[in-house]
C-alpha cells in the first residue's frame, strides 16, 4: 500500500479503481434495477454508523460545554458507545470473511482495492481498541469526579475518537464506491449474495 492509499491520507480511491463508479455513479444508485435487499440493508448499516458516530461526537460536546450532567452522559454514552464499537467490528469481520472474498474472485481488477480496505479494518480494529481504552479511562474518571481529570480524559476520548470516525468515514465512503457499483453491474444474485 502506498502511503497516499493509506486510510489518513486519501480523499478518495485510485482512479483505475472508479471505473465501474463511472458507469454507476451516487445519484443513479437508488433507481438501478440491480440495487437489492441485501446491498440496501448494507447501505443502512453504513448509514447507521455514520449516524452513531455524530451521535456520540454530540454526547461528548454536549457534556464537555457544561449542557449534560456527567450521570447523565454516562449513563447515555457508555451503552452507545458500545453498541458502536461492537457492531462495527462485527460489521467488518462479516466483509472480510464473507463479502470482500466473493467480490475478489468476480472482479479481479479490484482485488488490490479489497485488500485495501481490509488493511482499513485492520487500522480500525486497532482505533476500537484505544477508543474502548479512552473511553474506560473518562468514564473512571467521571465516577472519581475530579473535574480536572474528567477535563483531561475527556480531551483524550475526544481526540482518540475524532481519529476513528473520521477515519471510518473516509473508509465507509470508499467501500462504498467500490463495492455497490460491483453489485449494480452484476447483480446481487449472479454474485452469490441472494
Amino acid at each position: 500500500m502506498t502511503n497516499s492509499n493509506h486510510l489518513d491520507k486519501r480523499d478518495g480511491l485510485p482512479e483505475e479503481w472508479l471505473y465501474l463508479l463511472k458507469e454507476y455513479p451516487r445519484e443513479r444508485w437508488a433507481s438501478s434495477r440491480n440495487l437489492g435487499p441485501l446491498t440496501e440493508f448494507w447501505l443502512a448499516r453504513h448509514n447507521g454508523f455514520r449516524q452513531l458516530g455524530r451521535s456520540l461526537d454530540d454526547l461528548l460536546v454536549k457534556f464537555r460545554e457544561g449542557k449534560m450532567p456527567v450521570k447523565q452522559f454516562g449513563g447515555t454514552f457508555a451503552p452507545r458507545l458500545q453498541q458502536f464499537l461492537s457492531e462495527l467490528h462485527h460489521h467488518h469481520m462479516i466483509e472480510d470473511e464473507h463479502y470482500f472474498p466473493v467480490f475478489m474472485a468476480a472482479e479481479k481488477r479490484l482485488v488490490a482495492g479489497f485488500e485495501l480496505l481490509e488493511n482499513d479494518h485492520e487500522l480500525i480494529h486497532h482505533r476500537i481498541e484505544t477508543v474502548i481504552g479512552s473511553a474506560n479511562k473518562l468514564l473512571g474518571r467521571l465516577r472519581e469526579g475530579n473535574r480536572d481529570k474528567i477535563r483531561r480524559a475527556s480531551d483524550d476520548y475526544a481526540a482518540t475518537s475524532s481519529t476513528l470516525v473520521t477515519g471510518l468515514m473516509r473508509h465507509l465512503d470508499d467501500e462504498e464506491d467500490l463495492i455497490v457499483p460491483l453489485i449494480l453491474d452484476r447483480g446481487e444474485h449472479d454474485l452469490g449474495l441472494s
